[in-house]
């Protein structure tokens, strides 16, 4: 049971640069990161990249990573949280 807790992805909280945080949905992430896809197709890292199509992709980056350059020197970064109720 605890072992489950630890995977369980309540929300994720998204930190853009100049903007205030944000949480987000898990459903909400991934769509999000299918966007960052399509304006950024060059800076999906290489092992990301290979995995198909985008929303492949985007999975592969919600699992294995929490940041994404979109410039030099700009950076995405999301973490899994869970919220208090």
């Amino acid at each position: 049971m605890v072992k489950a807790l630890l995977y369980q992805e309540d929300a994720y909280v998204l930190l853009e640069p100049n903007c205030p945080e944000r949480f987000v949905t898990p459903a909400e992430m991934l769509a999000y990161l299918e966007e960052l896809i399509d304006r950024y197709p060059d800076n999906v890292p290489v092992g990301t990249a290979d995995r198909g199509d985008r929303r492949a992709q985007a999975q592969d980056l919600l699992n294995t990573a929490c940041e994404f350059e979109t410039e030099p020197g700009l950076v995405v970064q999301w973490y899994v949280v869970r919220l208090e109720k």
